[in-house]
Parts: C-alpha cells; sequence; structure tokens
C-alpha cells in the first residue's frame, strides 16, 4: 500500500529542482502555470509561467492553455493549496496535471532566478533550503541550480 501511495505522489508532483532543470532545457514539454493572485505575480514569478489565478482556471485554462501540453502548476509554496486547488480543476478539465512541491518560496530561496514587475531578480541560496548551506568555511557558496541533493 505505500509504493502505491508514493508511486501515485510521484506521478501528481514534482518539486522546484526538476522544473528548473526541465525549464532550462528550452523545452520542458509542460507549462508552467502560477496560480496566484496578480499581486503575488508582480511581487514575483518563475520566468516562463502562464499566470492564471486558481479562482479563474475553469473558465479561462481552455482558452489559455493546449489541452496536449501537460500543466504543472505552483503556488506562494509549502503552506498554501492553492496549487493542488488549481491542479484539480484543471484534472476535472481533463488536463494531464502536475503540482510543483515547495512553490515560489522555494524557488526564491533556492536561489533561482524569478521576474517581478520591475525585472529579474534572485536571492541568495537559503542555506536550510537543500545543499546551498552544505559547505565549510573555505568553500564559497556553490549556484543553487548547480547543486544535486542525490535524490
Amino acid at each position: 500500500m505505500a509504493a502505491a501511495h508514493f508511486r501515485a505522489s510521484l506521478a501528481f508532483h514534482t518539486d522546484v529542482s526538476d522544473v528548473a532543470s526541465a525549464l532550462a532545457t528550452g523545452d520542458p514539454g509542460f507549462t508552467l502555470l502560477d496560480s496566484r493572485s496578480t499581486a503575488a505575480w508582480d511581487q514575483g514569478h518563475i520566468p516562463g509561467a502562464l499566470h492564471l489565478p486558481t479562482a479563474l482556471v475553469p473558465e479561462q485554462a481552455e482558452r489559455l492553455l493546449d489541452r496536449s501540453v501537460p500543466v504543472v502548476t505552483y503556488c506562494w509554496g509549502p503552506g498554501c493549496n492553492g496549487a493542488a486547488r488549481a491542479a484539480l480543476a484543471l484534472a476535472e478539465l481533463g488536463f494531464s496535471v502536475k503540482e510543483m512541491l515547495g512553490g515560489f518560496e522555494y524557488w526564491a530561496r533556492e536561489g533561482l532566478e524569478f521576474e517581478t514587475r520591475v525585472g529579474r531578480g534572485r536571492h541568495s541560496a537559503d542555506p536550510l533550503s537543500g545543499l546551498a548551506g552544505a559547505r565549510t568555511e573555505e568553500q564559497p557558496p556553490a549556484p543553487a541550480q548547480q547543486l544535486d541533493c542525490g535524490c
């Protein structure tokens, strides 16, 4: 029973690192959908993401998304279920969909580039969000997107 649970979880979830790696190829094989409000989108979003607030998914998804391309949803972070609600709405419309675990919070915490309404930005990687903090005093921190946790 546990194996079935985790198999299903991996079928419906992805993470920040996998999304960043896929986006870096230039052809990730999915549409990345930010399901937050316009105010949140303006504060920062993942480059290349499509903005479609969760509440608008039922009425606008068919017009904005290509049904033949899988969708990956994200919201603020682990304390928010907006991405799960957007994923549910898309699944109910017949779209293939996954939720990005960690959301925008972990995208920014891992030191990945984001866009705001005034331009691009990047925070220093949070030493608590993975290998960004796994270094000695003599070693400078490595760029977050070059780190591999081994999972």
